[in-house]
C-alpha cells in the first residue's frame, strides 16, 4: 500500500536567507512535481507575507514554516535575554506561518545551533529544565495562532541537548503541551540511532513533518540510508504529512559553513531536487 505523504522541499536547498527574490523558485519547485515549499525563516524582516502568499497560491503550493536558530535565539542560556530573544523570534514565525496557513512552526527550537559540550549531569539538568519551562510558554503563544511546534532532535556535533528520538520523545512529555509534537531529520537519524523504524515508532502519533536527504545530506536514493525502515516506521505511526528534502548548497558561503558543506553534493542543486523527488514519488508508491 502506497504511503499517504505529500511532498516537499526546502529553499534552503538552492539560497539563503529567504527573501523577496527566494519566491522566484516557486514556480520551478512546483514544476518538478512539489506539493509544498519549506520556507526557513532566517530573517522575519525579509519575508514579505503578502508577495509569498500571492506565490504560492499561484503555484499551487503548500507552505512549510521552519525556525533558525543561531546563538541569539537560544532557550537554555543563562542569561533569560537570550530566551526573549527566541519568544519574540518565534512570536514572529508564528505570526508568519498563520498568515500563510501553514499548521505549525518546525525546528531545533530548545537550543541554538551548534550548543555542543560536554556537560555535567547538573548543568545538563538545569538547561533540561529551562528548555521545557520554555518551550511550555511557546506552546501556549502557538496556541493563541492556532498553531503546533514541531521539535527537531539534531546529531550530537550541532547539539548537546536532544540527540536521539528517545530523548525528543521524553522532552514531549515534560513539556506537557498538546501543541507539542515532532520533526524527525533523517540526515541526524543516520548518526545518532541504531535503529530509524523503532526511532519513528518512539514518536509515534506526536511525529508531525519528516525532512530527508542522504546519511551524507546528499540527494535521497544515492546513499547509505534504509529507506525500507523509514517505511514500516511511517506505516507503523500512519504518518501522513509532508516528507520534504532538505540539505543545502555551498554557493552560499554563511550557511555552507555552519552546516560543513565545502562542496556540491549533486550535479546541480536543481538535479537534487528533481531526482530526489523521482526516488521519493516511487519510494512511496513502492
Amino acid at each position: 500500500m502506497a504511503l499517504d505523504v505529500k511532498f516537499a522541499v526546502s529553499t534552503w536547498l538552492w539560497t539563503s536567507p529567504f527573501d523577496r527574490d527566494t519566491v522566484s523558485l516557486f514556480p520551478k519547485i512546483k514544476s518538478f512535481g512539489y506539493d509544498a515549499v519549506e520556507i526557513p525563516v532566517e530573517d522575519p524582516s525579509l519575508i514579505d507575507i503578502d508577495l509569498v502568499k500571492k506565490a504560492l497560491a499561484e503555484n499551487e503550493l503548500e507552505p512549510v514554516i521552519c525556525g533558525a536558530f543561531g546563538t541569539s535565539r537560544d532557550l537554555t542560556h543563562d542569561d533569560p535575554s537570550y530566551h526573549q530573544t527566541c519568544f519574540e523570534y518565534l512570536d514572529s514565525c508564528f505570526e508568519i506561518a498563520s498568515e500563510l496557513g501553514a499548521t505549525f512552526v518546525a525546528g531545533p527550537m530548545y537550543s541554538a545551533v551548534g550548543k555542543a559540550r560536554l556537560v555535567s549531569p547538573e548543568q545538563r539538568k538545569v538547561e533540561w529544565d529551562r528548555a521545557v519551562i520554555n518551550l511550555r510558554k511557546v506552546c501556549r503563544r502557538a496556541r493563541v495562532f492556532g498553531l503546533e511546534i514541531a521539535i527537531e532532535t539534531l546529531n550530537r556535533f550541532e547539539t548537546d541537548l536532544i540527540n536521539t528520538a528517545a530523548e525528543l520523545r521524553q522532552l514531549i512529555q515534560d513539556i506537557n503541551e498538546a501543541e507539542a509534537k515532532a520533526i524527525l531529520d533523517g540526515f541526524h537519524l543516520s548518526i545518532e540511532e541504531p535503529n530509524i523504524e523503532e526511532a519513528i515508532k518512539c514518536v509515534g502519533d506526536k511525529l508531525i513533518h519528516v525532512q530527508v536527504s542522504e546519511n551524507y545530506r546528499g540527494t535521497p536514493g544515492t546513499g547509505q540510508t534504509d529507506w525500507n525502515a523509514w517505511r514500516r516506521g511511517l506505516e507503523a505511526v500512519n504518518y501522513k504529512g509532508f516528507v520534504s528534502i532538505e540539505s543545502f548548497t555551498p554557493n552560499v558561503k554563511e550557511l555552507a559553513g555552519a552546516v560543513c558543506i565545502w562542496k556540491p553534493l549533486a550535479k546541480s542543486q536543481d538535479s537534487f531536487a528533481q531526482e530526489g523527488l523521482k526516488f521519493l514519488k516511487k519510494w512511496a508508491e513502492e
